[in-house]
Order: C-alpha cells, then structure tokens, then sequence
C-alpha cells in the first residue's frame, strides 16, 4: 500500500487533488499525516474516503478546504487552484465548498441563536435583504426537517446530536455550495438517527446537484452512499474503485481486513477474517517502501525496498500494491 501517483486522476473533474502532502512539525519530529495523496471528483460525484481512526483522512478534508496550508501539492476546483491564491481570492473562492464536521454540537457556535447561525454566511456576504435572508433560513431549516418557529431562537445545546447535525447540514447549504465535504458527520450519532442523516444527505444531494467527499471509518456506511471508494492508510491512498467493485474483490489486503471486519448480522455467518498483526507504525517515522508492510500478512522484500505506486488493474479500480494479484477475486 503507502501508494504514491497520479494514476487515478480524470479530466474535467470538478475537484483535483494532486500530490497532496500535509506535514506537522512536533517535539519528536515531522509528522506525515498527508503524504502524495492525488484523488479527484467528477461533478455531482460521491467519493468515500475511509480508513482507521489516524490515517489521516480528517487532515485530508482540511487540507482540501485550506482549514489548514498543505506543504506542497495542489487543490483545485474546476480551473482555480487554490494553494496558491491569496488570502482575499481564497475568501471569495470558499462559498463554493463547505464541510460538515464530525462533531455535530462543538461545531456550533453556543451564543448564537440558531437562525443566526445559519444566516450568518448571508449577512457576511451581503446576500439578499434581511426579510430574504431569514425566509431562506427558514427554507432550509424545513428542508432539513426543523420546524422553523420552535428553532430559529433556540441555541445549539437546546438539540439532540441528530438535530444538531441537520442544522449543521442546513449552515452548509445556504450559500448552494457545489462540494461538500462530510467529515465522519455521523460517527457521533446513534444507529436510528445516523440512519435518518444520511438519508438527508442523499437528498441535499439529489435536491442540490452536490459534489460529495464523504469521510468515515464505517465501511457499511460508506457502501450506501458513494459512487466511488478510496481507502487510506498512515497517510496513503492504497485503493480506489467503484464501490460495489470494492466491496466484491478488494485487491489490497488492507482493504480486505476492513472488509472482512464489518460486522454481519447474521450469527450463523462466519466471515473468514483476514489477518492483521501488530501496531499502526508512527506517522513520524512510517516504514520504509510500503507503510503497510509491518501488518501485512503477504508482505515480501520488495514491499520494503520499494514503494508501490497506484496502477489501474482493471476499468476504474486502482491500487497501490506489489502483490495485488496474490488477492485473488
């Protein structure tokens, strides 16, 4: 895995991704929690992003929003670059992406008012008069299933997790974004309500024409939602492919240990589990050659001499492995 390329990348994709890297200077090091990390999205696209908790596929998301400066690479949303634009044609460049975080109560401003928070974007940005402004508001609260009379005046800690997600939703749908990035949005939610949410989303994006990366460590969750499935690994895109080609023969044995992992309710199926030994490697000195080698179980000499490089195996599926062909399918 710990694939590096460009291989994956598609003309005319709304957004492009290119050789990405985001590091952190720490005590102890450098930190690489991004490293050469090149995915793109077609328009009105749903790429799921997943990976265990570290990987980085949250510091991915911000790097793409610029929440963070990448350390080298390039960001791109139709012909605007954005690493390289100033802080003025960033400004004016962001409407046109917005992410939802993971934490559906901390995102939210405690000593705002709910209507204010969701009409603060039309009030910085001039949009309309103040009576359009609230009757938009207003829309997109009863869009996301909120009674506008009983919410505008109430504040964030007056909601469930569930209801505090759906007003997250509608603050990053009022300025009709064309990207939304979904960082994990229903990791804190319970199984009925995170259910509900993504259900939502599939609508936004149907009601609204959304481009969508949609981040999470839950591979089921993943499946449900997503054109397409990126799998990241200490930082590194191992595989990508359509979702349903993935779910039926996953190429890197990383995937397939996720895979292998999600649960099935069924107590007479036994899924034959692939083996994974040790410890995730630290980001600040990963393994040579391929990151995943320490924990894989068909590892040989060239995965530590040489890194993989991502390599298309078959129509849309990518994957960065030496031995990709020893995993069957």
């Amino acid at each position: 895995m710990a694939g590096s390329g460009s291989a994956p990348l598609r003309d005319g994709a709304l957004l492009s991704v290119q050789h990405l890297v985001q590091e952190f200077k720490v005590a102890g090091g450098t930190v690489s929690a991004v490293a050469d990390v090149s995915i793109d999205l077609m328009a009105g696209e749903t790429l799921g992003l997943v990976g265990e908790s570290g990987c980085g596929k949250s510091t991915l998301g911000k790097a793409i929003m610029r929440i963070v400066t990448p350390t080298s690479g390039s960001v791109s949303v139709g012909d605007v670059e954005l690493t390289s634009l100033s802080r003025t044609a960033l400004r004016r460049t962001r409407p046109r992406m917005q992410i939802i975080f993971q934490d559906p109560i901390s995102s939210l401003n405690p000593r705002l008012r709910v209507g204010d928070l969701i009409g603060e974007p039309l009030s910085i940005w001039k949009i309309g008069t103040a009576e359009e402004r609230a009757a938009k508001v207003a829309e997109m609260l009863d869009i996301v299933g909120l009674d506008p009379e009983t919410s505008l005046t109430k504040r964030a800690h007056e909601f469930s997790g569930g209801q505090c997600q759906r007003i997250s939703v509608a603050r990053a749908l009022v300025m009709d974004p064309e990207i939304l990035i979904c960082d994990e949005p229903v990791s804190a939610l319970d199984v009925s309500v995170q259910a509900q949410l993504l259900n939502l989303l599939q609508d936004m994006k149907e009601r609204y024409g959304l481009t969508m990366l949609f981040i999470s460590h839950d591979l089921a969750v993943v499946k449900n939602v997503s054109d397409r499935i990126a799998v990241m690994y200490l930082g590194k895109i191992c595989e990508i492919a359509p979702s349903d080609e993935l779910y039926d023969r996953p190429r890197h044995p990383y995937t397939a240990a996720l895979l292998s992992a999600i649960p099935v309710p069924d107590p007479t199926v036994r899924p034959a589990a692939v083996q994974v030994s040790g410890d995730v490697p630290s980001p600040i000195n990963p393994p040579s050659g391929c990151r995943f080698r320490t924990r894989c179980p068909i590892a040989t000499d060239i995965c530590a001499s040489e890194e993989p490089v991502m390599a298309e195996i078959g129509p849309g599926h990518f994957v960065a492995c030496h031995h990709w062909d020893d995993q069957g399918g």
